[in-house]
């Protein structure tokens, strides 16, 4: 890349603390460096023209687990590893409104609805289970969470109740980006774009960073890539990506809410008077390890079938636009915050909770700059 004196003197030297990822970590992280570093020089790095992976490309919910999801989390997790996995959700979900507001991201607590199956025996798991996850909970909102409702949206080929979760809340997406990358550029931290990290090497007291554009070294480094953290070393995070699709506007669309299905493998809202629908992962776990941002015609055709026979199965409708993001998940659903070396720290492995955590999880990477 062709740089001028004046490019690099501004932009690559004598950098404090460089942070790959211009994700809800990344910005989260460098606004907590800030606060505590005021005359610190801080750089992101982001490889796309907007942030790569789900930071702007999630549906938007404010949640911290369905009742079948927390109930499948016990099956591998201890009661008090999710108790504090909740916690977590909690507390980043209230440190991203009080970071940004909630006009600025359009939050609204209108309750989430998990629908079940008639025939899988998971309804009659959540009731049985339903006093066990709220008195879990408890402790942490004080009075029942979960309950059941009766189905009055119009939802067929599913159970006559659903699952509601009156804590639940939603937020949009895009507005809730650009207000945090606004935060970010205003306190005087330069994020550049379209630049991708290939790798970096440690020195006695700088990283070296070697980029698709240029290479450049700093004091120390943050690596806030979450779905894509395997690529530069951290093999605990794997790929996961999470397939969309969105359709043209509905007259009289009357569902409200945040919506779950299959252990929140499937999820949908009502968004601008359309059905945001995305999930499908669990059909092919192998085949969505991957860092690829297309779509599949497999998972694509099952949203549009739960679409026709489930949520709209009266009312027609057209597919407006698909796309996906990566998520990092692992075997277990603890996110990974730690020093991997001298000077390098990664903040990473959300499991598809980037809006309840996400900014929790960047102000702790930055805590554990010394």
């Amino acid at each position: 890349m062709n740089l001028s004196y004046w490019e690099i003197k501004s932009w690559l030297t004598n950098i404090d603390y460089t942070i790959v990822g211009s994700g809800i970590v990344g910005l989260n992280c460098a606004l907590q460096l800030k606060n505590r570093f005021p005359k610190a020089k801080i750089l992101i790095l982001e490889r796309g023209m907007l942030p790569q992976g789900a930071s702007t490309k999630n549906a938007g919910f404010a949640c911290f687990g369905s009742l079948s999801e927390l109930i499948g989390d016990l099956k591998t997790h201890s009661q008090e590893v999710v108790f504090k996995l909740v916690k977590k959700r909690i507390t980043g979900l209230h440190l991203l409104r009080t970071t940004l507001g909630d006009d600025h991201i359009n939050f609204k607590q209108l309750g989430g609805y998990e629908l079940f199956s008639k025939t899988d025996g998971l309804f009659e798991q959540c009731q049985s289970q339903q006093f066990e996850i709220n008195t879990l909970l408890k402790p942490l909102f004080k009075e029942d969470v979960f309950s059941f409702k009766p189905n009055t949206f119009g939802f067929e080929n599913c159970h006559e109740h659903l699952g509601f979760n009156q804590f639940e809340g939603q937020i949009d997406t895009g507005k809730m980006m650009e207000a945090l990358t606004n935060l970010v550029l205003s306190k005087g931290i330069k994020i550049l774009n379209n630049v991708l990290v290939e790798q970096f090497s440690e020195g006695n007291t700088s990283v070296n960073i070697k980029t698709n554009q240029f290479e450049c070294s700093t004091n120390n480094l943050l690596i806030a890539t979450n779905g894509f953290a395997s690529h530069l070393g951290i093999a605990e995070v794997k790929p996961a990506r999470a397939q969309v699709l969105i359709t043209k506007p509905i007259d009289n669309l009357n569902i409200k809410g945040t919506f779950h299905l299959e252990e929140g493998y499937y999820y949908f809202r009502n968004i601008d008077n359309r059905i945001l629908l995305g999930g499908g992962r669990n059909l092919d776990f192998k085949g969505e390890e991957t860092t690829d941002l297309n779509q599949t015609k497999r998972i694509q055709s099952k949203l549009e079938d739960l679409l026709k026979t489930t949520i709209l199965p009266h009312t027609p409708f057209d597919i407006d636009q698909r796309w996906s993001g990566i998520m990092g998940v692992g075997g277990q659903k603890q996110p990974i915050v730690k020093q991997v070396s001298n000077t390098v720290f990664c903040g990473v492995r959300l499991g598809g909770m980037g809006v309840a955590i996400g900014s929790l999880i960047g102000k702790e990477l930055a805590d554990l700059i010394p």
